[in-house]
């Protein structure tokens, strides 16, 4: 159930900080970042490996949690510096989705099993469950391959059920580290797109970490990272304002807002 303000960007994260170590050992990963992420919006996040892209999404992804700075998902706060307002791992659970580089699905479950056990683990019914899992692999083009292991799948098709065990528990926010650094050009472009008709149809943001320049155009805005600071590289053009009034704390049982 949407319990959110329909003006409220996916992702607000203000000043974030992130140091590892002390003293002469002290490394600074993040350096006073702050991203918006309009819902219904594709983002990339460019820069060269060290630049800290994969610190912040991990950050955002409630993973690692910043040494100082707020994140607010939906419009509520959920980590004030590395102080969690909400538990943390029932709220990934149930309003984030990740795609990695690799699908990482469990070789032996089909790839409608891999799918339909993302539902499970959120306690819905076993019935249930696959039936949604089957939509969304016809939703992704490879409902014909429902029954095949992961080996039997190509590379383009596993990140489909990748991204289809992603969108399973329809999480507000969809996250992407790297997704076609191991496909070809044309089946990574494949890739992206899926990612814009999601954040179009399903009214999901999404953020990719990608050093793959070759489908920018399918995205809304690009942002590059460098040193650990972020700049933009295009103007959003995301339908959403600013949100109204000050952040909430959001109960780990609250909806994102997904379709």
């Amino acid at each position: 159930m949407n319990t959110l303000a329909p003006d409220s960007p996916a992702i607000l994260a203000e000043s974030l900080t992130k140091t590892y170590g002390s003293g002469n050992t002290e490394v600074v990963a993040l350096r006073d970042v702050t991203l918006r992420v309009l819902r219904g919006e594709v983002v990339a996040l460019l820069g060269p490996s060290g630049a800290g892209k994969s610190t912040l999404l991990t950050a955002i992804g409630l993973i690692n949690p910043p040494t100082s700075g707020r994140i607010h998902i939906g419009g509520h706060l959920v980590l004030d510096g590395p102080r969690p307002a909400v538990d943390l791992r029932a709220f990934r659970r149930k309003h984030l989705g990740f795609v990695f580089q690799r699908a990482n699905l469990i070789p032996f479950l089909s790839a409608l099993e891999n799918v339909q056990v993302a539902l499970e683990i959120n306690d819905v019914p076993p019935r249930a469950a696959r039936k949604r899992a089957r939509e969304l692999l016809d939703y992704l083009g490879v409902g014909d391959r429902a029954r095949h292991l992961p080996d039997a799948l190509s590379g383009g098709q596993q990140q489909r059920v990748a991204v289809a065990r992603a969108l399973a528990n329809e999480p507000g926010l969809i996250l992407a580290d790297e997704p076609t650094a191991a496909l070809d050009s044309h089946r990574g472009r494949q890739v992206m797109e899926l990612f814009a008709k999601v954040a179009r149809e399903r009214h999901a943001a999404v953020l990719v970490v990608t050093h793959d320049h070759r489908a920018l155009d399918v995205f809304d805005r690009t942002v590059e990272m460098e040193d650990g600071r972020l700049r933009d590289s295009a103007s959003s053009t995301g339908p959403c304002d600013e949100p109204k009034g000050p952040p909430q704390r959001l109960d780990a049982g609250a909806g994102l807002g997904s379709p």
